[in-house]
């Protein structure tokens, strides 16, 4: 059975449905390691979507308030922008009323052209307006004015990095905080800014606190974090850094002096494999988390008209003071044409200074968003973790069982996502570990099945020739049932051969002779399969078939047995065919007979040959001795002859012993049998009165009493069938020899074959 190839290409049907998820994995891990912007963008969506779901409440009692310039607020004070001097009124107006700090969210770069220098600088250079020039110059510069409410309560002014050169010679704004770190140093961690536009310089002289106003949307334009700091290049300054607005403002209002940063490689802060980033940021009383660069995620509330106040409504009689008493006031423009609108995860459009007070309400509430710098290992580690598991259940080809692990691993995984997401604030994501798992195990399933699906047809190929169709079936059902290479196992063996074959050949042309030997195989082959065998081999006329391998079959010396007792029936309808032709031709009719060796014992069983070609096949004394009784069965005038544990599994049958043996090759002798039937046969009258003249003549043949032998032969032809009378010759020929030449002193009764044919 040339099936030699069958582990190589299970191996490699096989090795695709392992290695191939194992590089898909692999490649995601690295994959997501970069984290390009389509993985970035599918995480952001389900952050956000976590964000509509379970929105940050609003609290209108958190020390956070927006004054707006709106519209009303330039119908009262004129077109933007105003003069300076009006801001230093609108500032110390918010310190009459309370205010805790001012956080400006307005860049004034220039002096203002309405202060005296800018409208001296207006008049023409004449003598005669000298006057005019010097009366404007008495008149009290609003960019002071402005600088000196700056400094009578907690201001911070605000300044803006860009990518590109602004064009103009910038001084760097002043660093008003001082900055302490454990752990790694931010200044590797932060984001950094080549340019930037600031105020000028006399009003950061005169304010508490100097920030930034950036907010730099994502890729998809949404605003989804604030960098807490931004690095400017400062050469031989170690901290370089500079706060964002919201924080800065908070700074200023508890009076603190110094940001305190603790990163990765700081005490309490677990590294996971190299990963580096900012853990939180000390703000005065307030410990605010971060991402790994510094970003502070915004917990979107969405648009609240209850954070604004109009600064249009600072002087009037019914002002609510609490609106501004003990807050932090955010200055800064919702009104068209001066709005800095952005789309946030809650917020189709959102100004950018409600942006700032959404983080500072987060800071001072302690409700956060965090996405830790080790989240990513995090959820690397999940996937290689989920992703091993689905894939060794693929292996196993559980698809149904992994199917269920799956989608139970991934509703937990975004379940569990979510949980912590509501009680944490965490965001950790579920959908690229929990998705690409699921993908890995799709494919290494589609690939398992791809790899049955091979198994099953090139079983179906090697074995459909050689074994039942039942079998076959199950063999592709459950491949790994066959076990290849060798194997020790209890067989049953057959060998079924055409007596007279040579003879028979020589009064043929080759086209008759195939068609003989076709007509004869094909009917025998398919007795043999039906009964459960596994065809080993054809040798010219002869098959050779086995039971019990690739599958076990029970009891396989029973099914033999019945195996030969159908290829008696399929021999009476091959002559008949054969007697029909050769009518219809005006041919000699052909008549094959044919004899059968069956033997049962261990054997070995498996891949027999070379690396470059091997079949499967058995080996052992078990085939041997099946072979020797085969052809014993033309000195014993049977058809059929089954060794002593062949015998054994069928008591049932009507079985008769032929002799004791001792064939060519072994010392022991092997007690052999025929069968006429099965148990209709072995219960009727005539083998229950045959059984015992047989065995009184075995009897009295081992026994040397030839005159009791002679009297027990005749009287079991008269019971036997006539397939037996050819049985009988030999012992009556062989009970005359011994009469005339007596066996020696120490005979046993055992016949000795002095060749492989007897």
């Amino acid at each position: 059975m040339s099936i030699g190839m069958f582990s190589r290409l299970r191996f490699l049907g096989q090795s695709p449905s392992l290695w191939v998820p194992l590089v898909l994995l692999a490649g995601a891990i690295l994959l997501r390691q970069h984290d390009p912007q389509p993985i970035q963008q599918l995480r952001n969506l389900t952050f956000d979507t976590y964000q509509r779901l379970v929105p940050r409440p609003y609290d209108p009692t958190l020390p956070v308030r927006i004054g707006d310039i709106d519209e009303k607020s330039l119908e009262k004070f004129g077109q933007w922008p105003w003069p300076r001097g009006l801001m230093a009124r609108i500032v110390d107006r918010l310190r009459e009323l309370g205010a805790a700090a001012v956080a400006l969210d307005v860049i004034y770069a220039e002096p203002d052209r309405t202060g005296p220098a800018g409208l001296a600088a207006m008049l023409p250079e004449d003598a005669a307006f000298d006057s005019v020039r010097s009366a404007i110059q008495a008149v009290p510069d609003p960019d002071q004015a402005l600088a000196a409410a700056i400094a009578r309560i907690p201001t911070v002014t605000a300044f803006a990095t860009q990518a590109t050169d602004p064009e103009r010679p910038q001084e760097l704004p002043l660093q008003k905080a001082g900055f302490a770190f454990a752990g790694d140093n931010p200044a590797d961690l932060l984001p950094s800014w080549p340019y930037w536009i600031t105020t000028m310089m006399p009003l950061q002289q005169a304010a508490a606190g100097i920030a930034s106003v950036n907010a730099e949307p994502d890729f998809d334009g949404i605003i989804r974090r604030v960098p807490a700091f931004v690095r400017l290049p400062e050469p031989g300054n170690p901290t370089p850094f500079r706060p964002t607005l919201a924080i800065e403002a908070l700074r200023v209002a508890q009076g603190a002096g110094t940001y305190q940063v603790k990163s990765s490689g700081a005490s309490g802060e677990q590294q996971w494999f190299e990963s580096r980033g900012i853990a939180m940021v000390k703000i005065g009383q307030a410990i605010m988390p971060t991402s790994a660069n510094g970003g502070i995620l915004l917990y979107d509330s969405g648009h609240q008209t209850e954070r604004f106040f109009s600064l249009a409504d600072l002087w009037n009689p019914d002002f609510d003071a609490a609106q501004v008493a003990g807050r932090i006031i955010f200055i800064g423009a919702s009104v068209a044409g001066l709005r800095d609108y952005k789309p946030t995860p809650n917020a189709e459009i959102m100004t950018g200074i409600e942006i700032h007070a959404q983080i500072a309400e987060q800071i001072a509430s302690g409700t956060y968003l965090t996405r830790p710098y080790w989240a990513t290992q995090l959820e690397q580690l999940a996937l290689l973790g989920f992703g091993l598991i689905l894939v060794a259940l693929a292996q196993k080809r559980a698809a149904l069982f992994g199917l269920a692990v799956a989608l139970i691993g991934i509703g937990g995984a975004f379940g569990g996502s979510f949980y912590l997401f509501r009680s944490q604030g965490f965001l950790l994501d579920p959908l690229y570990p929990a998705g690409i798992a699921f993908v890995i195990f799709v494919a290494a399933t589609l690939l398992g099945y791809i790899r049955s699906e091979r198994e099953k047809a090139f079983v179906r190929g090697a074995f459909s020739r050689y074994l039942s169709p039942a079998l076959v079936d199950q063999l592709a059902a459950h491949p790994e049932r066959l076990k290849l290479g060798g194997e020790l196992r209890e067989l049953t063996i057959m060998f079924c051969d055409i007596r007279g074959f040579t003879r028979l050949s020589e009064g043929l042309d080759p086209q008759a002779l195939t068609h003989v030997i076709n007509a004869f195989l094909t009917p025998m082959t398919e007795v043999i399969q039906r009964r459960q065998g596994t065809i080993d081999k054809y040798i010219g006329d002869c098959i050779m078939a086995l039971w019990n391998a690739p599958l076990e079959v029970a009891p396989h010396g029973r099914m033999a047995v019945l195996a030969a007792f159908d290829m008696r029936a399929a021999l009476i309808r091959i002559n008949r065919d054969f007697a029909t032709e050769a009518a219809a031709s005006g041919a000699a009719p052909i008549e094959i007979r044919i004899g059968i060796g069956i033997n049962t014992g261990l054997a070995c069983v498996g891949n027999m040959g070379s690396e470059q070609r091997f079949d499967y096949s058995v080996l052992g004394d078990t085939v041997n001795i099946a072979s020797r009784l085969e052809a014993l069965s033309p000195v014993y005038a049977v058809d059929l002859v089954i060794g002593q544990e062949t015998a054994a599994t069928v008591p049932e049958f009507a079985r008769i012993e032929l002799d004791q043996v001792r064939v060519k090759g072994k010392a022991q002798p092997v007690r052999i049998y025929t069968v006429l039937g099965d148990e209709t046969v072995a219960g009727s009258a005539a083998y229950q009165a045959l059984l015992p003249a047989h065995q009184e003549l075995l009897a009295a043949y081992r026994g040397k009493d030839w005159p009791a032998a002679e009297q027990a032969l005749a009287e079991a032809r008269r019971l036997a069938p006539d397939s037996l009378a050819g049985f009988y010759d030999l012992y009556a020929a062989r009970i005359a020899e011994y009469r005339a030449d007596p066996p020696p002193a120490d005979w046993d009764g055992v016949h000795v074959a002095r060749s492989k044919t007897g």
